[in-house]
């Protein structure tokens, strides 16, 4: 017994002797603390070499344009590093519109007639500084389309024009009906399966500038809206190409997924809201029930009360069905290059039309294994550019200045 208690009194002596001289600085100026960091830093960085960093997925239903993504965009083939302390999809999508920059730019606004009688806000960046394309007739010219409730404003969109301002081109931002402040002519605002606005809106830009050629871009609905727009057209447009970023293929999925309690509480109730904020009362309080819309919700419920019911569709279901660009992607005859996350939340992996790209050479997906939904932050302090941003830039010069690549992808 007494050798054990002296054993026992050496023992505690020797180990507070140790924490009196190792750990009286703290954690961080400590050996343990920092040999704990180290140690942690270290499995941390292997999970994401190993785990989180991956080279993103490319499918394409011919060869012509998969090799052609491959050469002419190098970032196909690349590995993707999401911003290490945020490379989680609900992050990324959460921080994307708060840590990413907003880089300037003046529009010219333009507002043009709809087939209803109702008007169209769209918003110009003419790039007339542009060195590589001075004549104005001549320059080409990229269509962007926002997503749900977006704007010209959003971050996004203002990323977008930056590396077309960059590259020489002129944009064009369509606004869906009652979103950018202006005034809301007919009772009649937006959804994704109607694409009568789009098309007249292509048609006013195809004619104000003959000579230029044009291609788009869509985000979330503004990508779903695009797609449903080339499935109906067939080759009977003047699009050169489009790309398509963190479309929802399948609504039904979509939405289904947003209802989740978690993806409720962080997404679908604020979206929700965003959709009602858009609905101008005098206007439409004689052919709806705002005050039964207003009491929506989630997006399905205001979609049940009020979208569905706008365009004319005999349930939700069946506009849900219409507004799901999966359906029409095998007409697609345009170049079509979409990138999805498979961690978005909003558009869910399972639903990604990897086997109808497949059947179709005009189309290509581009699926990473993180981003969020319009999210794809990279770099410590992802500020100025990120993943998607560079997907777009690469592309988008590909169409304009490889575009010979780009026929006949059936061959």
């Amino acid at each position: 017994m007494i050798s054990l208690d002296f054993n026992f009194n050496i023992w505690t002596r020797d180990l507070s002797h140790y924490l009196e001289n190792q750990v009286k600085v703290g954690l961080f100026g400590s050996g343990v603390g920092l040999s704990l960091v180290l140690g942690f830093s270290a499995a941390y960085t292997c999970y994401y070499l190993l785990s989180v960093a991956k080279k993103p997925q490319l499918i394409s239903g011919g060869k012509k344009f998969y090799h052609f993504l491959r050469e002419q965009c190098p970032v196909v083939s690349e590995t993707y590093y999401p911003t290490f302390w945020c490379w989680e999809s609900r992050i990324q999508t959460l921080l994307r519109p708060f840590v990413t920059a907003k880089p300037g730019v003046v529009y010219r606004n333009e507002l043009i007639k709809g087939a209803d009688g109702g008007q169209i806000s769209l918003d110009w960046f003419d790039n007339d500084d542009s060195a590589s394309h001075p004549d104005p007739a001549a320059r080409p010219t990229v269509l962007l389309l926002p997503g749900l409730t977006g704007t010209s404003r959003e971050s996004y969109i203002l990323h977008m024009v930056q590396q077309s301002r960059d590259l020489g081109y002129r944009c064009v931002v369509f606004n869906n009906r009652g979103v950018s402040g202006e005034t809301l002519l007919t009772p009649r605002t937006y959804c994704a399966a109607n694409t009568e606005d789009l098309e007249t809106v292509i048609e006013h830009i195809q004619r104000t500038n003959e000579a230029a050629p044009i291609m788009a871009a869509g985000v979330s609905m503004g990508g779903m809206m695009l797609a449903n727009y080339l499935g109906r057209k067939g080759r009977k447009t003047c699009l050169k190409g489009v790309i398509v970023f963190s479309a929802g293929w399948d609504v039904f999925e979509c939405t289904a997924s947003l209802e989740k309690p978690l993806d409720r509480f962080l997404f679908n109730s604020y979206l929700t809201s965003c959709l009602q904020a858009s609905v101008h009362r005098p206007v439409l309080e004689k052919c709806y029930d705002i005050d039964h819309i207003m009491k929506a919700k989630t997006i399905r419920e205001f979609d049940e009360r009020f979208t569905s019911i706008m365009f004319g569709y005999p349930t939700n279901d069946d506009y849900y069905h219409d507004a799901s660009p999966v359906h029409k992607l095998k007409s697609v005859q345009v170049p079509m290059l979409c990138l999805n996350a498979a961690d978005d939340v909003f558009s869910p992996s399972h639903a990604i039309p990897v086997e109808a790209v497949k059947q179709n050479p005009n189309l290509a997906m581009l699926i990473t294994c993180h981003g969020g939904h319009i999210g794809f932050l990279e770099g410590l302090w992802p500020r100025q550019s990120t993943y998607m941003d560079r997907v777009y830039r690469q592309f988008t010069k590909a169409v304009f200045e490889q575009g010979s690549g780009l026929q006949d992808l059936s061959c």
